[in-house]
Order: structure tokens, then C-alpha cells, then sequence
């Protein structure tokens, strides 16, 4: 059997009943982009059941999906990718990672700066590509990185490739890593490179995240510890420092993680693989833009439509999100959102609507089930609802 779990980072399915404490009221990533676009056309989600979690404009809630569907409530409190890969891998955390709205506290600033023996400039929250825009030309005069956050729980550090190398770079938020515990856990340290020159400084394909450590053990290390091999594709191996996965594969884009995927099926004959396609997220969501945000549905669509003819009989796909980004809000960070669910088997049953669960953690649950594996119990297995279940 191999179980591919695909993570559309960023593609929420509505507001969570919590959303207004976020100051995410209204959010609906899929829906509000569906409708500001006048209708996106994606068959392929379309016959798997995605119309029927819930209304969407241009999305036909047809009459007998191919796949089960439902979505997926987050119980961990946040809006973080880290949190929420980490719930859907069975982690639910009781607390939220810290967040900097006024950016992050002067000793801690102090004490970074001493250990890179560099000073930082900027500390506080901004868009990632504006902040290179104010603070590119003083970074290159004086050499200082550029500290910022957002709404989310990172430390993320940019820094112009021919003034800090991208290994020096990654060196630096190394350091930053090993400083940021305890009351300053952030969930992720970010290196953010660019190039160019003054007035067209440009991010480039170097990103890396440095993620804190889980908190317990996940679905990934149940599984790698029983010798079943576990794969990563795109991000998601940063998302878990690395724990838990047997091999990764990096992809810088989502078509780069879609050729990824399409090559896997050729020699990947049995185990488990975490996908994550995340320029819904970094590339429309957070900087709003809803056209490219249809269009990347309309490509992930078509590409998926292709994919699941490839599937084998044995074969379980898991497609999911973990949180929302809406690109059609004023705000450009996370929203605070259920995510869909759409499980697809050949030998699986056909049409279950597995309504709406408690939980990101019941898809962990139900791939412990699938690998008759002891889950986390953080979760409740769907896997008889859609008929697999533990004892089958």
C-alpha cells in the first residue's frame, strides 16, 4: 500500500467558530476566491466530492463523488503551517507558539547580535518582499540582516546573497534556533535570501525553515520506527526539523511538487509520503492575489486529474490544507479556518460524507489505521467510515 497525504498549504474551507478571536471573521479561502473570480472550473475536485463540503461557485456538488469528503476542524490553538501539519500528524498543542505584533523583545535582539556579531535591522512585522524593498539598500551599505516576523510565530531573517552567502545565511538562523526556546519557541526561524539591486531586490529559491522540535511523537515516527519508509515532498521535512521521514525530496514550486509526485508512482512501491504544495500560501495568499490563486487551482486540477488515473488499486490519497491564507481579505496573513478532506481508494467506499471532525488529528488516526499501526490518540479514526478499517 502506499498512503500520499497532499497538503494545499493555505486552502481553508471556511471560517472555525473561534475565527473572530483571530480577527479571521469571514475568511473562506476557497470559497470567497471561487466567488471573486466569478466561478473556478476543477473537475477533477468536482467528481471527488469537493462541491459537496460545501457550496462553491463553479464546483458542482455532484450527485456520487468518487472520493469520501468532509473538513477538518483545528482544536490546537494558532493559525500556523508548523501547528498545523503537526495536528494532522497527531500533535494538538495546548498552547499557541508566541507571536511578535510589536516585533522581538531588545535583550533577545541583544543577545543574536552578539552571537553573530552583527547588528540587525528592522525587528518587526512587515511582508516579506516590502521589507527588502525598505531596508535592501541600508542592508547592503552596512551589511546588517534584516530581522522581521508577521502574525504567525517566525523569525525570519533576509539577507542580500552577495553581502551574506546563503550558507552563512542558514548559519545565522541556526544560531537563532538554538536561542529561540522556552518563552520564545517560535514555531519556525526562516532564512529569506534575495539578490538584485537597488530598486528591483528580488527573493530567490534559497528559503529555508528551521522548525522547533515536535512536542511528542507523530504519525511519521510511529510509522519510520515500524520500517515503513516516509517520505517528504516540498517543505514539509522542515516543518518536523527534519523528524520522522526516511528520505526528502525538495520542491520549489507546486509544479516542480506535482512532477515530483507524478515521478514518485514509478518507484515508490510501498509506504507513507507527506506532500505539501505551498505557493498557495507564499506566493497568492499572502500577497492577495486572488487571480494567480484560482489559476494555481485550475493548475493543480488539471495535473490532479492525471494523477489519480496513476493511483494503483492498493493505493489511498489523503487531499487536505492547514489553515487558510484568503487572498480576498485585507489581511495578508493566515486565516483561522476548517480544511477540506477528500479520501480516494479504489477499494475504498465511494460518496461518504465524513461531515465535519473535531480535528486535524483524525486524518493521523485513520493513517495509523490504514498502517495498522498504534496511533497518538490525539484523534478519532475515520477509517471504517470509509471502509478500511483497523480490523479489516
Amino acid at each position: 500500500m502506499r498512503i500520499i497525504v497532499l497538503v494545499l498549504d493555505g486552502v481553508g474551507i471556511g471560517e472555525l467558530p473561534d475565527a473572530a478571536l483571530y480577527g479571521d471573521a469571514g475568511s473562506d479561502t476557497l470559497g470567497n476566491t471561487c466567488r471573486a473570480v466569478g466561478g473556478v472550473s476543477l473537475p477533477a475536485l468536482e467528481r471527488l466530492g469537493l462541491g459537496r463540503i460545501k457550496e462553491l461557485k463553479g464546483v458542482a456538488a455532484v450527485a456520487n463523488p468518487e472520493a469520501c469528503y468532509g473538513k477538518l476542524g483545528e482544536k490546537s490553538p494558532g493559525k500556523d503551517s508548523t501547528s498545523g501539519h503537526w495536528e494532522l500528524m497527531g500533535i494538538v498543542l495546548d498552547k499557541p507558539f508566541p507571536t511578535y505584533p510589536t516585533g522581538f523583545p531588545q535583550d533577545l535582539v541583544r543577545r543574536f547580535e552578539s552571537r553573530i556579531g552583527r547588528r540587525v535591522l528592522g525587528n518587526m512585522p512587515y511582508s516579506g518582499t516590502e521589507i527588502i524593498k525598505l531596508l535592501g539598500d541600508e542592508h547592503v551599505k552596512t551589511g546588517c540582516p534584516i530581522l522581521y516576523t508577521s502574525a504567525d510565530s517566525v523569525f525570519q531573517l533576509a539577507a542580500h546573497e552577495d553581502v551574506i552567502p546563503v550558507r552563512e545565511l542558514y548559519d545565522y538562523c541556526i544560531m537563532a534556533r538554538d536561542l529561540l526556546t522556552g518563552e520564545h519557541g517560535v514555531a519556525r526561524v526562516i532564512a529569506r535570501p534575495f539578490t538584485g539591486k537597488s530598486g528591483n531586490y528580488q527573493r530567490i529559491t534559497g528559503r529555508k525553515d528551521f522548525s522547533i522540535l515536535p512536542t511528542g511523537a507523530t504519525i511519521l515516527d510511529i510509522l519510520e520506527t515500524r520500517g515503513i519508509e516516509v517520505l517528504a515532498v516540498g517543505k514539509v521535512a522542515d516543518l518536523f526539523a527534519g523528524r520522522g521521514f526516511t528520505r526528502e525530496i525538495r520542491a520549489k514550486s507546486n509544479s516542480e511538487g506535482m512532477e515530483t509526485l507524478s515521478a514518485i508512482l514509478d518507484d515508490f512501491d510501498e509506504g507513507f509520503v507527506l506532500a505539501n504544495l505551498g505557493d498557495f500560501d507564499t506566493l497568492w495568499g499572502h500577497r492577495n492575489d486572488v487571480k494567480a490563486f484560482a489559476q494555481g487551482l485550475v493548475e493543480f486540477d488539471r495535473w490532479l486529474l492525471g494523477f489519480l488515473g496513476k493511483l494503483s488499486f492498493d493505493d489511498v490519497l489523503f487531499i487536505t490544507g492547514d489553515h487558510g491564507c484568503d487572498p480576498t481579505t485585507p489581511s495578508t496573513d493566515h486565516s483561522r479556518e476548517y480544511v477540506p478532506v477528500l479520501t480516494y481508494g479504489q477499494k475504498l467506499r465511494r460518496g461518504v460524507n465524513l461531515g465535519t471532525r473535531a480535528s486535524f488529528a483524525d486524518l493521523g488516526a485513520t493513517i495509523a489505521d490504514l498502517a495498522k499501526a498504534e496511533g497518538t490518540g490525539k484523534g478519532t479514526s475515520f477509517a471504517k467510515e470509509i471502509g478500511f478499517g483497523s480490523k479489516d
